[in-house]
């Protein structure tokens, strides 16, 4: 038989929901699938930190379990402040190169959305926001189609593989997510820097 929840449960779980969700919805808008940052989302999850932190916690475990949450909301909120100026600075965003043109200018209006660039040294592990945002743009382009996304896993080690394989020839690697006769496929190739 199946321990029920007790409140305090059911609050972590509900909160380390929508910290999942705010992640997402940041990676989204870093991606360009957003207009806007997702400041409702943002907002209820920092009222949700609040109000657990105010609340007495008797249990030494589910106040540790709540501390680890809240060092990764604040390491996340770092992150994003540190996207959101390189943004604003006009700089690329973490572990992503900048595309560009055949006369090696950068060109803004012209970057196939589809493709995700990473440089020969970018961290390529779960955690990294441009596997996130490969991984997200990927699941977009299988669920228009009606197939299964791959798990984030499996991306993080193709893209582990192929940066490893391309950066020790010194090079940069394009990933392009393609639709073809209804099928969506994943190619990686040396990036075109001429």
């Amino acid at each position: 038989m199946a321990k029920e929840l007790s409140e305090f449960d059911k609050q972590i779980m509900q909160l380390e929901g929508e910290l999942r969700r705010l992640e997402t919805e940041y990676n989204m808008f870093f991606a360009g699938r957003l207009k806007r940052p997702p400041f409702e989302t943002k907002n209820r999850v920092e009222a949700m930190v609040k109000r657990t932190d105010r609340s007495f916690i008797r249990n030494t475990g589910d106040r540790f379990r709540f501390e680890s949450i809240q060092n990764r909301y604040q390491k996340f909120l770092e992150l994003v402040d540190r996207q959101m100026m390189n943004r604003e600075l006009g700089r690329p965003s973490l572990g992503v190169k900048p595309q560009p043109t055949a006369g090696g200018k950068k060109q803004d209006a012209k970057v196939d959305p589809n493709v995700v660039r990473f440089g020969k040294d970018a961290p390529t592990g779960q955690d990294s926001d441009a596997v996130k945002a490969l991984y997200d743009k990927l699941a977009e382009e299988k669920k228009k189609v009606g197939e299964a996304p791959v798990p984030i896993d499996r991306i993080a080690a193709l893209v582990k593989a192929q940066v490893d394989k391309f950066g020790s020839q010194g090079k940069n690697v394009d990933f392009k997510i393609a639709t073809k006769d209804g099928k969506v496929t994943l190619t990686a190739k040396a990036a075109d820097e001429k």
